[in-house]
């Protein structure tokens, strides 16, 4: 995970979207920490599930981040009602359970992360299958 993570910060830019998906304890946290940490983040990194948005922003960080967990959401309409876009602006945003905000594949700067735990019952690895939106193209992370 702090590969992939290092990966995915070395070429992140303000307005692109890593859309975490995979179901509970697959490692989406995980993952967003290791992203904010290979930003610079020192420190803990609390989960946003209650909170549902935490912002991160330099110096500590090269670029400013939020941090989303939509979780909780029951309907994607409540993304915009508590301000999405407005976490957005000017931002990175690294967002957990997008399904729950209505996703985010249409968006050119959306890099898709699907996380899943290995099968292989031997193993303790997770499988990650990224997609990258068009302005992911030449930026894609390589492990």
């Amino acid at each position: 995970m702090e590969r992939l993570g290092a990966a995915i910060a070395a070429n992140l830019r303000a307005g692109d979207v890593v859309a975490l998906s995979g179901g509970l304890g697959a490692g989406k946290t995980t993952l967003a920490r290791a992203v904010l940490s290979a930003l610079g983040h020192r420190g803990e990194v609390p989960s946003p599930s209650f909170a549902i948005f935490e912002l991160y922003d330099p110096p500590e960080l090269r670029l400013p981040v939020t941090h989303a967990d939509f979780y909780r959401l029951e309907d994607p309409m409540e993304a915009q009602g508590i301000g999405l876009e407005d976490y957005r602006q000017g931002r990175a945003l690294l967002a957990e359970w997008p399904e729950n905000a209505g996703g985010f594949a249409d968006d050119p700067g959306c890099l898709g992360v699907s996380l899943e735990l290995s099968a292989d019952r031997t193993e303790t690895g997770r499988i990650a299958i990224v997609e990258g939106g068009k302005d992911w193209l030449g930026r894609m992370p390589c492990l």
